[in-house]
């Protein structure tokens, strides 16, 4: 497994449990805000394990996908992900 990857893992691991946390709070009623906080700091980790995630594909898949011929496959593949991360 390489470094991006563990990253990522790391990162979701580490969303994981406080997305456990978050519910816990939820069940004990705890202050919206305080809850809405820790979503907060989910998200970012979600944000930053994707971010890992696409950095492994650029290093590894499209490095690849060049060798093989795939180029424009794995172009289009980005294309449509960068969409969907921008909101269009």
């Amino acid at each position: 497994m390489n470094k991006e990857k563990k990253e990522a893992i790391k990162y979701l691991n580490i969303a994981r449990g406080q997305i456990e946390g978050i519910i816990k709070m939820i069940e004990d009623e705890r202050y919206c805000i305080d809850v809405s906080n820790q979503i907060v700091s989910s998200i970012s980790l979600l944000k930053k394990s994707n971010a890992m995630i696409i950095k492994q594909h650029l290093h590894h898949c499209i490095k690849d996908a060049c060798c093989e011929g795939e180029l424009d496959t794995k172009i289009d593949e980005i294309s449509n992900l960068l969409e969907k991360l921008i909101g269009k």
